[in-house]
């Protein structure tokens, strides 16, 4: 429940809350500097929507200022862009008070539904219903990235559902397993084998076909298992990761046993891992900061160099250790970085994988002592987990300033089973899958795990929530249309609805008369784009299934080389492994700040179904939330290749997600369809704005070497001949600013009617371009049918119909011209002596002659 408080209150709370960090207190004291009415009983969302609507520009100009300058805090820090903003948001006030108010209920560490629900602003959202993996008797959950299944096992069957495709409404498949404790478990790539970790010394297997099953101890009692996976490495199977280093194994079904292959000895504390990226990363060292690894191809097992972690020091702590949830691995435009959190320097530093060097690329500014990341179409989102917000950030932008101002975690289509406003919600609520609790609709909540790419795990509550982002409302965060379209071009995900918003924004820009530079840098983004997706062979695809992992997480990069990487598993308990899947791509300068470049190509690497048995015994499912200690494991699963020394480790994404536009490209043809055309109906006046525009996008496709439809030229035409240009219309026309083309003749001289010049330009080029029988059509229309008959014979025109010329002859009433129509037919066009049109034209000829006799 929100309640007003009064401007010294509302200094007091802000001063004195510190979890907020440094920079969104300062943007909280800016609001101090305007008059805080007390308005009761009045709603301000709309208020607080147009300001932060019409000020997201200025507000995202101080957020990257003081971003920029944090922790050096001085007076008067960013005071011009601050003035601006404050500037912006007293206009768009104007004349309304509106108060700001803070839940009395909320604590430090919960942000209920409520306070942003489906109303609410953001630009990242999570939609319900999300997936339920309610079963009776779970003892915990965990995520298998190599076949993309949350898992669920019991005392004697493991339930799984598919997460990729995300559907919440899919039917859990079930495996029978024996009685044990289960620490891990994960399915073979071909989904036959089921490996369960039961201690730091046994895993067990189940073939889920036959149901027999065999075990795996550790022999030296002096190393355990940290972990394992499955591979598809030609040389091994199942990769066992233990203390005393890596063991690489082929598993031999028919012998019941796994045989070992090669042995890898090191230390390690803890290890990340990702399926889709075959990378896998080794702690070592008191600090566990120095790190090994190996990518486990198709090509082989590479070793890359050992490298370590950038840890800042405390004045409390020396040597502080680096912990597994402080290390996750994100694919980002295809490339794999490795992301860790150094919590005492408050950076987020990445480091790029090569095959002959590891690099830190750099490092962005955070604001929470807890933090979490995602990827969402190559987003970077990292969640402010106690400032309860989101900051995106476009790497490819090759800034480090955020997408737009901090906003919070959204609620989508989110009933709340306690709201009786509508009798449609409460209709809703009646279902018991979507009557979700209080404890449900936390956001953030402490039992909250984050799968990179973009899977969040409720584990108390077993749900499992997809993210989403809010493209409308990221383009509606920025005045500055280049960039903006720049972003919108970049997303593979939603690429219908990138189009569409990328269509009417260009739309809108032109009908709203921007400057034409402004409107050019914008039509420049859009045609290099499209020309990009040419080379890249993206837009030809056309609607097709659009190859992504499970998270989204689009793959672009060269299939020459590859990489994966993970971490571990976070459960109630608190240990922890994340696995998270990456990619790395090519050509990139290494002294770049987090900048990725962009490759289309992607393999055509199919998902394995997983066999499963049908028989579930739903009696287990149940519609309440385990309270037992649960464990989440993460990961992804992708294909990968191995390239030069000295090129960047890239990987090859494998995964369907559904049937969609793979680019947002925009085509010439969709740019007069959707963007100049509706224009020309919509604008009044003089046309010679859209002209100028129109002039911009053939410069710019001119520059790519890009076709342009007759279409557009035509348009041109239409408005300069409309406007009585025809001057400026012969210009381009002499200089080839048209290209010449049948449709853009015709137009010249339809236009030419009040032009005679004009229409000679259209008989000229279709003279040029050897339309012969147009040409010779357009000659008989004007009259010169003899002119016509010459040019016939000149260039051998065989396809005009005699009867043509002999009709325009009669109508003219002139006997000699038909006489001469006549003699040219009978002489120079084989077999028309013996045609009817000869014979009748003949007698109407010798009566026109004995008429004119008498």
């Amino acid at each position: 429940m929100t309640v007003s408080v009064g401007q010294d209150e509302h200094r007091r709370r802000f001063q004195g809350a510190p979890h907020l960090p440094q920079p969104i207190r300062l943007i909280a004291r800016s609001f101090n500097h305007f008059r805080i009415v007390e308005m009761k009983e009045r709603n301000t969302n709309s208020t607080l929507r147009r300001i932060l609507v019409n000020c997201a520009a200025q507000a995202k100009e101080y957020g990257g200022c003081v971003a920029a300058k944090v922790p050096e805090i001085e007076r008067d820090m960013c005071l011009k862009e601050f003035l601006a903003l404050k500037n912006c948001m007293q206009n768009t006030r104007k004349g309304e008070g509106f108060e700001l108010g803070m839940s009395s209920k909320a604590s430090s560490s919960q942000l209920s539904v409520s306070s942003s629900g489906s109303g609410g602003l953001s630009h990242v959202y999570i939609q319900h219903p999300p997936l339920r993996s309610n079963v009776l008797g779970s003892r915990g959950l965990f995520y298998d990235d190599g076949n993309k299944l949350l898992i669920s096992p019991t005392s004697d069957q493991v339930f799984s559902w598919k997460t990729a495709p995300f559907d919440p409404h899919v039917a859990p498949t079930s495996d029978s397993i024996s009685e044990g404790p289960v620490l891990s478990i994960r399915y073979s790539l071909d989904a036959k084998i089921i490996a369960v970790q039961r201690s730091s010394k046994e895993i067990q297997f189940f073939h889920s076909e036959t149901g027999q099953n065999f075990g795996y101890k550790c022999k030296p009692e002096s190393e355990s298992m940290l972990g394992f996976f499955w591979t598809d490495c030609p040389l091994c199977d199942f990769v066992l990761v233990k203390t005393s280093g890596l063991d690489f194994l082929a598993c031999d079904v028919e012998s019941k046993s796994l045989q070992l292959v090669e042995t890898k000895k090191l230390n390690v504390s803890w290890y990340v891992y990702t399926h889709e990226s075959r990378l896998v990363l080794l702690a070592s060292g008191m600090q566990c900061k120095t790190f090994s690894g190996f990518q486990l191809s198709s090509a082989g097992i590479v070793r890359l160099p050992k490298f370590e972690m950038v840890m800042a020091k405390s004045e409390a702590n020396s040597k502080p250790v680096l912990a597994v949830e402080d290390v996750c691995i994100a694919t980002i435009y295809g490339r794999i970085y490795c992301l860790q959190i150094d919590r005492v320097a408050m950076l987020l530093h990445s480091y790029r994988f090569y095959r002959d060097a590891v690099v830190q690329q750099g490092s962005l500014p955070i604001y929470s002592s807890k933090i979490a990341v995602s990827v969402v179409d190559n987003v970077l989102l990292i969640h402010q987990v106690d400032a309860k917000v989101v900051i995106l950030y476009d790497i490819f932008a090759d800034s480090r300033a955020p997408i737009s101002a901090p906003l919070p975690l959204l609620f989508r289509g989110f009933p709340r089973s306690n709201t009786s406003s509508s009798r449609s919600t409460a209709k809703v609520s009646e279902s018991p899958e979507a009557n979700i609790t209080d404890s449900e609709a936390i956001i953030y909540g402490d039992d909250w795990t984050f799968l990179v790419p973009d899977l969040i795990c409720d584990v108390s509550n077993k749900l499992l929530w997809k993210i989403h982002l809010d493209l409308e409302a990221i383009s509606a965060s920025s005045s500055e249309v280049p960039s903006v379209l720049e972003f919108l071009q970049r997303r593979k995900l939603e690429a219908s609805k990138a189009k569409q918003l990328c269509l009417a924004i260009t739309r809108n820009v032109i009908l709203e008369r921007r400057p034409v530079l402004t409107v050019a840098k914008a039509i420049d983004v859009l045609v290099m784009s499209y020309s990009q997706s040419l080379k890249t062979g993206s837009y030809l695809k056309g609607i097709k299934a659009e190859k992504t992992s499970h998270s989204g997480g689009t793959q672009i990069g060269i299939p020459r080389s590859g990489a994966h990487a993970s971490t571990g598993e976070v459960g109630v308990h608190g240990t922890s492994t994340k696995h998270q899947s990456s990619a790395l791509g090519d050509n990139e300068s290494l002294n770049r700040s987090l900048h990725f470049s962009t490759s289309d190509s992607e393999d055509n690497t199919q998902v394995k179904s997983l066999n499963t048995n049908p028989k579930v015994n739903m009696e287990k499912l149940s519609g309440g939330a385990e309270s037992s200690s649960t464990e989440v494991h993460t990961s992804s699963s992708q294909s990968e290749h191995l390239g030069p020394s000295n090129s960047p480790l890239n990987v090859s994404v494998s995964e369907r997600q559904e049937s969609q536009l793979t680019s947002p490209a925009i085509s010439p043809d969709e740019m007069y369809s959707f963007v100049f055309a509706p224009v020309q109906e919509e604008i009044v006046g003089d046309p010679s704005y859209l002209v100028a525009i129109i002039v911009e996008f053939l410069r710019s496709a001119s520059s790519e070497k890009i076709k342009v439809q007759p279409n557009i030229y035509v348009l041109t035409i239409q408005l300069l001949a409309h406007n009585e240009r025809y001057a400026e219309l012969s210009l381009f026309i002499i200089n080839k600013v048209l290209e010449p083309s049948k449709e853009v003749a015709m137009q010249l001289l339809e236009s030419g009617r009040q032009n005679s010049h004009v229409r000679k330009l259209g008989l000229d080029m279709l003279r040029q371009l050897s339309l012969h029988h147009d040409y010779m059509l357009q000659l008989v229309q004007d009259g010169y049918y003899l002119e016509a008959l010459r040019y016939a014979r000149k260039h051998k025109v065989v396809t005009v119909r005699p009867s043509l010329f002999l009709e325009a002859a009669l109508a003219s009433t002139d006997s000699q011209l038909l006489a001469a129509v006549l003699r040219f037919f009978s002489d120079f066009t084989p077999g028309f002596k013996n045609t009817s049109d000869c014979h009748t034209y003949y007698r109407i000829l010798n009566e026109m002659n004995s008429g004119v006799a008498v």
